[in-house]
């Protein structure tokens, strides 16, 4: 897997991710380990650890699969050159323009499916509804800087519960729930940027496995993958 210099996700107990942050972390008993080189990726291969490498030239990679899993809901650079089967996951991509095929992000009855035409459902702009709570549960910077947490991911908070501060600005809790998720203090962020996730079911143990929006899109990607294989064609194994 590949990431950025400073991780911007939030859910951080279930992103793979945060080893960058922490050399290793596990997710649902699955270790992923971050590694400086190409070739220290390789000698992981073996093993069931996943190598997570910091922005490398996909071109040095010469995947045979590629994964655009970072659901930005535009093309970040993404081509349909990059790998002989590439998958995106969201809107900002067309089908046989920058991929091989899409897998639905926006909740609803699609959510989860392979598309091998045109696009994915266009960006709502609106979270989904947790609890009958939506806008509220995304937590946002009030301002420049970067966060100084005073709640961890996992407490319960109460209403008008200090969260954290950014550049001296308070966040604070807008109902009582469980801090589901908090950036790392290491990402600068701008006013109004995604930092945090409140949900307003309480339980802890969310915190701490793969939520169904997420089951449902990686379930997708495993069927993008292993369904029709159009990817086999160009595929000749080491």
């Amino acid at each position: 897997m590949t990431e950025l210099a400073a991780p911007s996700f939030v859910r951080r107990t279930v992103c793979f991710g945060e080893a960058v942050y922490q050399g290793e972390t596990t997710v649902e008993g699955i270790m992923a380990r971050h590694v400086a080189t190409i070739d220290e990726a390789r000698q992981l291969a073996p093993t069931a650890i996943i190598p997570i490498l910091v922005t490398p030239d996909i071109s040095l990679l010469q995947p045979t699969i590629m994964v655009d899993a970072i659901v930005a809901k535009v093309n970040t650079g993404t081509r349909l050159s990059d790998a002989p089967f590439v998958v995106a996951l969201g809107p900002g991509f067309t089908v046989g323009v920058d991929c091989h095929a899409i897998v639905e992000t926006n909740r609803g009855h699609s959510l989860g499916r392979v598309l091998y035409h045109g696009s994915a459902e266009p960006n709502t702009g609106t979270p989904g509804q947790v609890a009958g709570v939506a806008h509220e549960r995304v937590l946002r910077a009030p301002a420049v800087g970067h966060v100084m947490p005073m709640a961890q991911i996992g407490n319960m908070v109460a209403a008008g519960q200090l969260i954290a501060t950014v550049n001296g600005q308070e966040l604070r809790a807008p109902f009582a729930g469980v801090l589901r998720g908090l950036i790392h203090p290491a990402v600068k962020v701008t006013p109004g940027y995604k930092i945090g996730d409140l949900d307003p079911r309480g339980h802890v143990t969310h915190c701490f496995t793969i939520s169904d929006k997420s089951l449902a899109i990686g379930g997708g990607v495993v069927e993008a993958v292993l369904g029709e294989r159009p990817w086999a064609v160009t595929y000749q194994p080491n």
